[in-house]
C-alpha cells in the first residue's frame, strides 16, 4: 500500500487514526467480501475476481479510511460509469456506500459543484442519494491513497430506468422532474431566463460538428459494421439539416433556461418499481433549456419504441404531472417538449463519434443504442403532430380546439421525410 506521507505515529496523526490504519492493514491482508451490486460472491469467482480488483479495492478502502473514517469490510466493482469507475462498499458497521473513482486528468472542481447541486436538490425534498463529506469536512471529493473520489448513500432495490417507462412512471417521473426544476429554479447560480429556441436547437452548431466529423472520417478505415453505419449516418443527418431547420421554425421565438440536472438520461434516474428512487449523477450547475431536460428523459429511444401506443399519452401524463409540481415553467416550454425532442436528436453526433474519439466505449449495447436513437429520431419527427396535438389538449383544457400550436410564423410543422435503413441496418 502506499505511504499517505503522514506520520508512522498514530497518536500525532489524530482522531481516526486507528480506524485508518486497521482498515489500510485488512485492505493489505485482502479479507474483503467481493460485493457486486447488490450480491455477494462466496465461491472461486471471489478469488478470481479479486485477483484482478484487489489493488484498486486495496486503494479505495485505505482512501474511505484515511477521509472518510469509514472501515470498509467489503469492496467491490459497482454500476460501470462512462468515465469514473464505480464501486460498492460494505462498512463495519453494515452500511453500503456508492464510491465513485474519477480518472486523472478529472476537473475536480467541477465534480464538487455538481455533487454540490446534487445536496441542494436532495434538501428541497428531491429524492438524491445523500453525498458524504470528508471527516475534515473539507468538501464533498477526497484525494488519498492515489486515488480521488466521492461517496454517497447506496440505493437499495433500484433499478435504472433504461426499461424505459410505462405505466404509473409516466407521473412519477414527471412529478419528480418538476419537483427538481422547481428547486432548482431558486440555485443561487441565477434564475430562469429566456433564450433564443434556435440555441435550445442549434442548426448551425450541428452543421459544423458533423461537417469536422466527416472530416475526421474521410482518412480513416471503416474497420466494422458500426463504423460504416455511423459514417453514412452522419452524412445523411447533414444532408436533412435544412429539413431540420424547417422543423423547428414553429418553436416560439424563446424558451426558458434554467440551472438543471444536465444529464438527466435513463441511467441517472433509478426506479423502485413504478416510483422513484433517486436521482444521481447530476452535472454542475448551468443554464440549460427545462424542455430540452424533459424530452431528453421523457422521450428516451427506449421508451419511444418499446411502447409505440403509450408514449404520447404517457408524455401527456408526464408533463400534466410535471406542471402541477412547478408551475412556474411557461406552457409553451411544455408544448416545445417532443419537437425539441426531434430536433435535438435529429442534430446529435453522440455516439456516431464515438468510434473515433472512444473506440473502447463502443461496446453492442452502445451500437443498438445508438440504431435506436436514429429510429426514434424518425418516430418523433413523424407522430409529432399526433403529439402536440395531445399535449395541447390536455394542458390547454380551455381552448377547446384541440389545435397544437403554432410558431411565431403560424404555420404548422413540416416533416421530415423518412430516411432509409430505420431498421438500424444501414440507416
Amino acid at each position: 500500500m502506499a505511504s499517505s506521507g503522514a506520520s508512522e505515529d498514530p497518536a500525532e496523526r489524530g482522531p481516526g487514526a486507528a480506524a485508518a490504519e486497521s482498515a489500510v492493514s485488512a485492505a493489505e491482508r485482502g479479507p474483503f467480501r467481493l460485493l457486486g451490486q447488490g450480491r455477494v460472491v462466496e465461491d472461486g469467482t471471489h478469488q478470481r475476481l479479486m485477483a484482478a480488483e484487489g489493488v484498486l479495492c486495496q486503494g479505495v478502502a485505505g482512501a474511505l479510511a484515511l477521509r472518510y473514517r469509514i472501515t470498509a469490510t467489503a469492496v467491490g466493482e459497482g454500476p460501470a460509469g462512462t468515465a469514473t469507475r464505480n464501486h460498492l462498499v460494505e462498512d463495519s458497521e453494515g452500511r453500503r456506500w456508492f464510491v465513485k473513482v474519477y480518472p486523472d486528468g478529472t476537473d475536480l472542481a467541477a465534480e464538487e459543484q455538481a455533487l454540490a447541486l446534487a445536496e441542494y436538490a436532495r434538501h428541497a425534498d428531491v429524492p438524491v442519494p445523500a453525498v458524504l463529506r470528508t471527516a475534515d469536512d473539507a468538501g464533498l471529493v477526497a484525494t488519498a491513497e492515489g486515488l480521488s473520489l466521492s461517496v454517497s448513500a447506496w440505493v437499495e432495490d433500484a433499478e435504472t430506468a433504461e426499461g424505459g417507462l410505462f405505466g404509473d412512471r409516466w407521473t412519477a417521473v414527471g412529478e419528480t422532474m418538476g419537483r427538481l426544476h422547481h428547486a432548482l429554479a431558486r440555485h443561487p447560480a441565477g434564475p430562469p431566463r429566456p433564450v433564443p429556441a434556435r440555441q435550445v436547437c442549434d442548426v448551425a452548431r450541428a452543421e459544423r460538428r458533423l461537417r469536422r466529423l466527416l472530416r475526421r472520417w474521410a482518412p480513416a478505415p471503416a474497420e466494422s459494421e458500426f463504423t460504416r453505419w455511423a459514417r453514412r449516418t452522419a452524412a445523411r443527418r447533414l444532408d436533412a439539416l435544412p429539413e431540420v431547420a424547417a422543423l423547428l421554425e414553429p418553436l416560439p421565438h424563446e424558451l426558458t433556461a434554467q440551472v438543471v440536472h444536465g444529464d438527466l438520461a435513463s441511467p441517472n434516474l433509478l426506479m423502485r418499481q413504478q416510483e422513484v428512487a433517486a436521482v444521481i449523477d447530476f452535472r454542475p450547475p448551468g443554464h440549460r433549456s427545462a424542455a430540452w431536460e424533459l424530452g431528453r428523459i421523457l422521450l428516451d429511444p427506449r421508451t419511444v419504441l418499446a411502447r409505440p401506443n403509450e408514449w404520447i399519452t404517457g408524455l401527456a401524463t408526464a408533463l400534466s404531472a410535471y406542471r402541477a409540481a412547478n408551475p412556474a415553467l411557461p406552457l409553451d416550454d411544455l408544448l416545445a417538449v417532443p419537437r425539441v425532442a426531434a430536433g435535438n436528436l435529429a442534430c446529435s453526433v453522440y455516439p456516431l463519434s464515438e468510434p473515433l474519439d472512444r473506440p473502447g466505449a463502443v461496446t453492442p449495447s452502445l451500437e443498438a443504442y445508438g440504431r435506436a436513437r436514429h429510429q426514434a429520431a424518425t418516430v418523433l419527427r413523424e407522430r409529432l403532430d399526433e403529439a402536440e396535438e395531445t399535449l395541447h389538449a390536455l394542458l390547454t383544457p380551455g381552448d377547446g380546439s384541440g389545435r397544437r400550436p403554432t410558431g411565431p410564423r403560424g404555420h404548422p410543422a413540416r416533416r421530415l421525410p423518412r430516411p432509409t435503413g430505420t431498421d438500424g441496418g444501414s440507416g
